[in-house]
């Protein structure tokens, strides 16, 4: 537990959901918390549940889905009482089912915007920071989809998120500062749907995985929450 304590982390997308879980998971460790959502209305619940746990909370608001919104969610996020430790984008939108080839660029660019663009904006805002402390962890949420060709934008889009993750993992080669990405499973979520197999409590403990590692803890590799959801919380 006390690897994280007094340590701040920053969750996009912590309104709801997978985001939501991961913030309550790090806060029951003694992390402070960085919530964002896209109106400060949407942080309630999340909020409220914090509020049970020993731990310092901050708010960060706006759309990832514009570069001035990113900036917006950047300047708040700055702004906490203490620095950014602890990155985990979350935050990410699906595309409808369709047709790999009636796709248009505009919906390319609507998903990659939000699930690659601003993620990397957010890593090249707090990883610099990272490094001058000697301490970070990065997670970026990808996706174990495959062979989904009427998702390709989505799949597509979590394919590059894994990419930049393993190249910004060996910018950081024997630094204290790991990056890796994260596959929550396919859970009843917003994004995931109804019909999908999994409650979205089980994401935990499995995503908390990648913020506990040490010093020369893995860096730039794939975890599955999921094959960590037998595990006690």
């Amino acid at each position: 537990m006390k690897l994280l304590e007094n340590k701040w982390a920053f969750v996009t997308g912590s309104s709801r959901g997978i985001g939501q879980q991961i913030a309550w998971g790090l806060a029951e460790r003694g992390c402070n918390i960085i919530v964002h959502g896209r109106e400060p209305k949407n942080l309630e619940a999340t909020l409220a549940r914090l509020k049970t746990f020993n731990v310092q909370t901050h708010i960060a608001t706006g759309e990832l889905s514009t570069s001035a919104g990113v900036a917006q969610i950047i300047t708040q996020a700055m702004a906490a009482p203490g620095p950014v430790d602890i990155l985990y984008n979350n935050a990410a939108v699906q595309t409808k089912y369709q047709s790999i080839f009636a796709v248009d660029q505009a919906e390319w660019d609507r998903v990659f915007q939000i699930n690659v663009w601003a993620l990397i904006a957010l890593c090249q805002a707090f990883a610099p920071g990272m490094r001058e402390r000697g301490y970070g962890r990065i997670i970026n949420l990808t996706s174990g989809i495959a062979d989904q060709p009427n998702l390709a934008v989505y799949s597509v889009s979590k394919a590059a998120v894994d990419k930049f993750s393993r190249d910004l993992a060996a910018e950081f080669k024997g630094e204290n500062v790991l990056v890796n990405f994260l596959d929550p499973g396919w859970l009843q979520t917003d994004l995931g749907g109804p019909n999908a197999p999994g409650n979205v409590e089980s994401v935990l403990p499995g995503a908390l995985v990648p913020a506990l590692f040490e010093k020369g803890g893995p860096s730039g590799r794939f975890y599955g929450a999921q094959d960590y959801k037998d595990l006690e919380r």
